[in-house]
């Protein structure tokens, strides 16, 4: 079986798998997580 590509592998990604990384972006910028939150909702 064929690795994945990456694109392949981006688009099968959650926002499960990614808001970990959200929250951290986020609070690095000066941002709560409620912030965030309010963003994607």
């Amino acid at each position: 079986m064929a690795a994945l590509s990456h694109d392949e592998r981006m688009a099968a990604l959650t926002l499960a798998d990614v808001y970990p990384y959200y929250v951290t972006k986020a609070v690095k910028k000066g941002h709560s997580e409620r912030e965030l939150l309010e963003a994607i909702g």
